[in-house]
């Protein structure tokens, strides 16, 4: 059995709206309803959250909450990356998506000889930067911040000063060198992007497998093909934001998107890929039990994250 251990991170400055600080509470609660022992298994750590900077004055529209951003995941990066020096396996539970930037950084400051591929299912690209993003929600930007991309050829706002030197730091924690290469990133179900995300998308020829291939292919060819293309990768992190699922069931996160996967698709996707040996960390974001009823979003996401748990445990 590999050596599990929870994290747990309520950072929710980077989502465009509030709430999903609670999502970790909320799949705990589903967890509950299903008689689930799953949280008493695993000890978690928690990451402290700079959610305080939410009632400061956020002089920062091209990186919103930027400094707090900066703050969360110098310590996302800090966790994850004792952890895998200790040869832990990180199972992360996280509020907005930002925080996989963390994840990641870590990741490679414990293994910095070892490439990282990165699976990506999630219905957005979060491949910009403050001189592309149209929000300047962070929530957006975790690759961007990986690759050091500020992607310049599409640049449609011009970031302040103090903005560009928030930015410039972020992409420096865990050391001054892209993290991960744009060719070991594979997207799934990827359906809401803007211009600047597709031209990077084909400059470096990301493959997204869409859910109509997911669909018409099957989850087993699917996670072949992801997991093929991730071939020259030692290590492989997987990142689940719940809004890949269809926005018909996905109403508890901040930006749902129709032409997603089912729940049924999600679970038998993640617990595919996982049974690959060189998967070393797994994510799971952006539940928000403030824009649900009945918790609906939670208790599919907890579907998810124990079958996926599962397979990892018994695939070891």
């Amino acid at each position: 059995m590999r050596n599990i251990k929870l994290v747990e991170v309520r950072s929710e400055l980077a989502a465009g709206t509030r709430g999903a600080s609670l999502g970790i509470d909320a799949l705990k609660v589903a967890s509950l309803g299903k008689k689930s022992d799953f949280f008493t298994r695993f000890d978690p750590i928690n990451v402290p959250d700079a959610n305080n900077y939410l009632w400061k004055n956020n002089p920062y529209p091209n990186a919103k909450y930027v400094d707090g951003v900066y703050e969360v995941l110098g310590n996302v990066h800090d966790t994850i990356k004792a952890l895998r020096l200790e040869k832990k396996f990180p199972i992360v539970l996280a509020g907005d998506h930002s925080t996989a930037a963390g994840t990641i950084m870590g990741i490679k400051a414990a293994d910095p000889e070892k490439r990282l591929g990165v699976i990506w299912i999630d219905a957005h690209a979060d491949i910009h930067s403050p001189y592309t993003s149209p929000s300047g929600n962070m929530h957006g930007m975790p690759l961007g911040m990986c690759l050091q991309e500020d992607n310049l050829e599409c640049q449609e706002k011009k970031p302040t000063a103090e903005e560009i030197e928030y930015w410039e730091k972020i992409k420096k924690i865990g050391g001054d060198s892209p993290k991960i290469n744009a060719e070991d990133i594979v997207y799934i179900a990827v359906r809401d992007t803007e211009e600047p995300e597709n031209h990077l998308i084909k400059k470096h020829g990301i493959r997204n497998f869409t859910t109509k291939e997911v669909r018409e292919n099957g989850v087993v060819k699917i996670s072949e093909e992801a997991l093929a293309i991730l071939s020259n990768c030692d290590q492989i992190y997987i990142s689940f934001d719940v809004d890949s699922m269809d926005s018909a069931i996905s109403a508890g996160t901040g930006t749902p998107v129709p032409d997603g996967l089912t729940v049924d698709e999600a679970i038998k996707l993640n617990t595919e890929l996982i049974k690959d040996k060189r998967v070393c960390c797994w994510e799971i974001v952006e539940v928000n039990p403030t824009l649900d009823s009945e918790n609906i979003m939670a208790k599919n996401a907890f579907e998810v994250l124990e079958s996926t748990t599962k397979s990892l445990v018994s695939n070891f």
